[in-house]
């Protein structure tokens, strides 16, 4: 809108209206996939969501507060993990929005619905590190794996797809390089 002079004015304090309500799903019946549906698979999508949100944390902490021998290594690694898990939450929180849903966005919120355990505030030691993210991912992984094959019987081949390709087999490869990290060799004095 425009004032007496002509210049555009900025409209403060705006009134706060709800358009979505959480745990619904507006009307597509292009999508071929039954509302009662899609409220599911977009619930599931939520818990997965939430926790994929907690690992990404996880891994920027760990990325700030690993320490020792193999600083460098683990420092670039939980950063790579940290940019790989931020772009399957974009899928994540955008097949929930494709679905009619509405995504889950803030910490407070991600609290309440997580199912992973809360780190401490203090700077753990490596090991402690890989087991904590190695823990998250497994939760991680157990809801994709069953959130993938009800999406499957419900018929919804999209979030299958992400569910399958994406979330299981990142996480998957994430799970792969964090272990070799907890075999016992040593660095030297091989035999």
């Amino acid at each position: 809108m425009k004032n007496q002079n002509g210049t555009a004015t900025p409209h403060f304090h705006q009134v706060r209206r709800i358009i979505q309500e959480f745990g619904t799903v507006t009307h597509l019946p292009t999508l071929q996939l039954p509302e009662e549906n899609r409220r599911d698979i977009c619930a599931g999508l939520n818990r997965v969501l939430a926790n994929s949100m907690v690992l990404r944390d996880l891994y920027k902490k760990s990325h700030w507060q690993t320490s020792g021998a193999t600083f460098y290594s683990l420092h670039l690694l939980f950063d790579k993990h940290y940019t790989e898990q931020l772009e399957l939450i974009d899928t994540l929180a955008e097949r929930i929005q494709i679905l009619g849903g509405v995504s889950i966005a803030l910490g407070a919120d991600v609290a309440e619905i997580t199912t992973i355990a809360r780190a401490p505030l203090g700077r753990e030691e490596p090991p402690a590190l890989i087991s904590r993210l190695l823990d998250a991912h497994g939760e991680v992984i157990t809801q994709a794996r069953q959130f993938a094959r009800r999406a499957a019987v419900l018929e919804d081949d999209g979030t299958n797809d992400v569910l399958v390709s994406a979330v299981l087999r990142t996480n998957e490869m994430q799970v792969w390089f964090l272990s070799e990290h907890l075999v016992d060799v040593p660095l030297v004095d091989a035999d």
